[in-house]
């Protein structure tokens, strides 16, 4: 740790932990063992870092939400183990609405990103340079998010997907898929990714024939829905893509052709 750092002895610090210079830690918090954290990082009351994170000059972790209902109450943010924060991010801690702002394990959030107060990132996710995520966003495992990506508040963001750069969510965002345009569309499946990570080519071809079903075949979503359930197999990736249609209050992007 260096001696030009300014840290708060009441904070749990674990072991082989680096602490670069102009660096400043508050008493609430909590981090693993083997983290680095470069200089001229700013990490604040109720910040929960796991273990072999990586924090870079510049960062501000758990400062309070940038919500004018925050009324003090005592909330963190929480970061995975293996997880690396680059320059500038900042990472508000929660609200009274979830009482915590959470990244997973094995994330890499580039330059710059924005993870807002309530926001749920899962494991594995990589969101690029000068990407906003505003507040009670959830975003789940292994999606990536390209750079300048704009998140609106209360999305939900579906496992395996990918936003193209520049893009701004105001819908949510299926699992498996690829979303670009504007507005943001349906814009294929993630079939690259999806097999780096180990989907076989026949379940990869299932879940493109459910998107099939509901972005091609149907212009009435409820149809569309009823036509996957009835008419397709039965597969684990086709019951959790109906379920997340379902459940999207906000409405979900929408087909190559606008509809």
């Amino acid at each position: 740790m260096s001696q030009l750092s300014v840290i708060d002895p009441r904070a749990k610090i674990g072991k082989d932990v680096t602490i670069g210079a102009f660096t400043t830690i508050e008493g609430d918090v909590e981090i693993g063992d083997g983290t680095w954290i470069g200089p001229n990082v700013t990490i604040m009351d109720g910040a929960r870092i796991g273990r072999n994170c990586r924090i870079f000059p510049g960062a501000v972790i758990s400062a309070i939400p940038q919500d004018l209902k925050f009324d003090g109450e005592i909330t963190t943010t929480e970061i995975g183990d293996n997880t690396t924060i680059r320059e500038c991010c900042t990472l508000n801690r929660g609200t009274k609405d979830r009482m915590k702002t959470k990244v997973g394990s094995n994330c890499l959030l580039m330059a710059y990103v924005h993870v807002a107060h309530d926001a749920f990132i899962g494991d594995n996710c990589i969101i690029a340079n000068s990407a906003n995520i505003a507040g009670h966003v959830d975003i789940e495992d292994w999606v990536v998010v390209e750079g300048v990506v704009a998140i609106q508040q209360f999305i939900r963001i579906g496992q395996h997907s990918f936003i193209a750069g520049g893009s701004l969510v105001r819908k949510s965002v299926p699992p498996f898929v690829k979303a670009a345009r504007e507005p943001l569309s349906f814009a294929g499946v993630n079939t690259i990714g999806l097999r780096r990570r180990g989907f076989s080519n026949e379940a990869v071809a299932a879940i493109e024939d459910v998107y099939r079903t509901i972005y091609v075949h149907n212009s009435n979503m409820s149809r569309a829905l009823h036509a996957a359930e009835m008419e397709l197999p039965q597969t684990q990736e086709k019951q959790y893509i109906l379920d997340f249609i379902r459940a999207a209050d906000k409405g979900i992007i929408r087909g190559p052709q606008g509809l």
